[in-house]
């Protein structure tokens, strides 16, 4: 039974304190291990330097009080859209539903950026990922210590092979040197509940500490019916030995996720927004499937019976920090992945039987990676030089099956014995990468001056096991991809800092790459087929009061052989993708972030964003011209703005916040998109140091979607379209409602 909660006594809570922790001024070590942050989950507010100070590139960081006073459950993308730059979008209130959540930077999509866990790469984190993972199923939202948003040029050393437009790197709290057990109880809107906790061991003789966490979460949707839910598992530990280290993990998560219906312009504007699919009317699916349609309903594709995703995945690894001389560390890290995952969608286009008009179409996935990443530094004189090398091998299978139906019966569950096969693939990936650069700090360390380049060698030997999806070898080589910057401190609080890079994102095995095509159409292409590269130019002023602090940046980026996979049917149907080359990308823009201490208790944060992406050349779509050229490029809004008041006195705290996000695209031609919308969201709650035996003892409440605002968020979940003048492509999603949860965090 879906709960829901009345606004009016949460107001009066929230007149009690209004919005949430203020931000300082110095900058703190995000995986460094902060016992004090690890105690509680809403403990005491940590400093930090949100501007990214002493970085040649725009660089932000998100600290464990905004991932603390954040939804339990809420994906660190989520807590990233505050940040200028940066656009999230999902169909829930935690940000976590997968086939929703779509995260760009200055217009660069999810799968034209990098992301790594504690230097371990993450893939591009999309639905159908074929090198990577999640962040939401890789760790729990709690065992996050902080997230830093590179924009435009990622690090050299970072182990990806999409970061085209910036990198996102996590980095999980150590575990605590003090022993106890950690816990986070959370109800709320659509019957969820969520259960975390933790147990950490302790610093034991000096030398080894280590904790282990379980994670429950349940929830319905908040439309329609079924369930998104996930199990996890971590666990880590740091053995220390003299002035080295050996840290290991193994995390595990288990996610079952219905899905919400992809809606059109016109079914929106038809049936609603909370329009969905007809579980659990089976009847009335099994009739939609022979043509008698209700209810205002129209066409096949108005609505199915369901669908849903199920992953499981492993993730582990062990990283060897030795500090070989005074001025000379070595960091190595080696790690392994797992992945199982189905996707389900009953398909009224395949029958089960001449009596049964509906069958169940999955899309099927494997993974398993190991990899290796090794960073060496060495300090001489005013020099600091790195390097490095990351080395993947990664076994990935992709099919599409179709198993026979009875009925309304619960089928999330991995299903085997299909009675058909639509397409199966398997690919090796081999990756190879290294790294060399070269900091010099001059003028007493006033001016810092960086440059260097990184290689990359990314291999796809693609096997096409059944029907008729194209195999081949594939090859993406860049021996020279240069970066380099400055950092200048004007005075002890102005810096002006400027970077130049040159990036390339690999040819990408699976469901959407080149080898989504038929054979034919592969083989007719592949001659022109070129890896896409990018060339990302920042300019940027930091700056830092008593009172104030933040930074305004200038940038502009050139996007070379951009692959466009251009949908050519409903997406049930499964029909091979078109890609094409567009040739060349614009991009320019301004950042500007600031944040007011205005005393000890309130503080007032503010991002604001103007991009301008645009196509710079026309496609050709079999013998037909495609006239993209300066048209916005698609779901790449041309302006966002974040505003946050945060106040904290004494035990209470609170923050209230709005995000505008500004009208986006979703046909090349620009003949069709999503208006511009507001949205608003509130945390509030009151802090005890202890009672009786429990130690940190904290209530919160965070309300999303505060005034309960319907727009759509994600868009292009079913592809991008070149046209759709009458607003019919199924790509969209509508955004949640207004939901309420209240969590009871502490320490024993």
């Amino acid at each position: 039974m879906r709960q829901r909660f009345p606004l009016k006594p949460l107001c009066l809570l929230v007149l009690q304190a209004l919005a949430c922790h203020a931000y300082a001024a110095e900058a703190a070590d995000a995986a460094a291990d902060d016992s004090a942050a690890v105690g509680a989950l809403a403990g005491p507010i940590q400093s930090i330097e949100i501007t990214g100070r002493g970085q040649s590139r725009q660089v932000q960081n998100i600290n464990k009080a905004d991932l603390a006073e954040a939804l339990p459950g809420t994906s660190p993308l989520k807590v990233l859209e505050k940040l200028p730059g940066v656009n999230f979008q999902s169909a829930d209130p935690f940000g976590a539903y997968e086939w929703s959540t779509r995260f760009s930077i200055r217009g660069f999509n999810q799968n034209q950026l990098g992301f790594t866990l504690d230097g371990i790469p993450l893939g591009d984190m999309t639905y159908g990922n074929n090198n990577g993972l999640h962040i939401s199923r890789a760790i729990s939202s709690e065992n996050i210590g902080s997230v830093s948003v590179s924009q435009g040029a990622g690090a050299l050393g970072t182990a990806s092979t999409s970061n085209l437009g910036g990198t996102v790197q996590f980095f999980t709290l150590a575990p605590s040197d003090e022993r106890g057990l950690t816990f986070a109880q959370t109800f709320g809107s659509d019957s969820t509940s969520r259960t975390f906790a933790r147990v950490d061991t302790g610093l034991i003789n000096g030398v080894f500490k280590a904790y282990i966490s379980g994670t429950r979460q349940r929830t319905e949707k908040t439309k329609g019916a079924g369930d998104q839910d996930q199990d996890q598992l971590n666990s880590r530990f740091v053995f220390n030995f003299g002035d080295n280290s050996l840290t290991g993990f193994i995390n595990y998560s288990d996610r079952k996720e219905v899905d919400y219906q992809d809606m059109s312009l016109e079914m929106i504007r038809r049936l609603g927004y909370n329009w969905d699919n007809y579980q659990p009317d089976w009847n009335r699916a099994v009739n939609a499937a022979k043509g008698i349609f209700t209810g205002g309903v129209t066409s096949l594709d108005d609505a199915y019976y369901s669908a849903g995703g199920l992953r499981k995945d492993t993730l582990g690894g062990l990283t060897l920090d030795l500090h070989l001389t005074s001025n000379v560390d070595l960091k190595t890290t080696i790690y392994h992945h797992d992945n199982e995952g189905q996707g389900h969608w009953y398909t009224p286009y395949v029958p089960t039987n001449a009596s049964n008009p509906i069958s169940l179409r999955t899309t099927e996935y494997t993974i398993g990676r190991d990899g290796v990443i090794s960073d060496l530094t060495w300090e001489i004189g005013d020099h600091t030089i790195s390097a490095g090398l990351w080395g993947e091998r990664n076994n990935h299978t992709a099919s599409r099956n179709y198993y026979a139906v009875t009925g309304p019966a619960d089928t999330m569950y991995y299903l085997s014995k299909p009675f058909a096969t639509d397409w199966k693939q398997n690919f090796i990936t081999t990756t190879s990468q290294y790294y060399l650069q070269d900091t010099l700090a001059l003028m007493d360390g006033k001016l810092k001056l960086n440059a260097g380049f990184k290689a990359m060698d990314v291999n796809i030997k693609a096997i096409n096991l059944v029907g008729t999806r194209a195999a081949g070898e594939l090859s993406a080589d860049k021996k020279f991809l240069p970066q380099a910057g400055f950092n200048y401190a004007v005075t002890s609080d102005d810096e002006v800092f400027g970077s130049a890079s040159k990036n390339m994102r690999a040819h990408q095995p699976g469901v959407t790459g080149p080898f989504s095509q038929t054979q034919a159409a592969y083989n007719a292409g592949v001659g022109n087929l070129k890896p896409e590269t990018s060339t990302n130019i920042d300019l940027g002023y930091r700056f830092k009061r008593a009172n104030l602090q933040g930074s305004l940046a200038v940038y502009s980026a050139r996007f070379d052989d951009r692959q466009l996979s251009v949908a050519t049917c409903a997406g049930i149907l499964g029909c091979p993708s078109t890609l094409v080359n567009v040739g060349k990308v614009d991009t320019k823009g301004l950042e500007a972030i600031a944040v007011w201490k205005f005393n000890r208790e309130i503080s007032w944060f503010n991002s604001y964003t103007f991009n301008d992406s645009k196509y710079k050349s026309n496609y050709m779509d079999g013998t037909t011209l495609v006239p993209v050229s300066g048209k916005t490029v698609v779901d790449a809004p041309r302006q966002l703005f974040n505003t946050e008041v945060s106040y904290e006195s004494g035990s209470w705290f609170a923050r209230a916040g709005g995000k505008y996000t500004g009208k986006r695209y979703y046909t090349y031609l620009n003949d069709n998109g999503v208006p511009s919308f507001w949205l608003a969201n509130l945390a509030a709650g009151y802090k005890m140091k202890s009672l009786g035996w429990v130690k940190d003892l904290s209530l919160q409440v965070n309300v999303t979607n505060l005034f309960d605002k319907q727009y759509i968020s994600s868009i292009g979940t079913n592809g991008f379209q070149a046209s759709d003048p009458n607003g019919t492509a199924q790509t969209l999603l509508t955004g949640a409602p207004r939901q309420v949860f209240i969590t009871l965090n502490g320490k024993l």
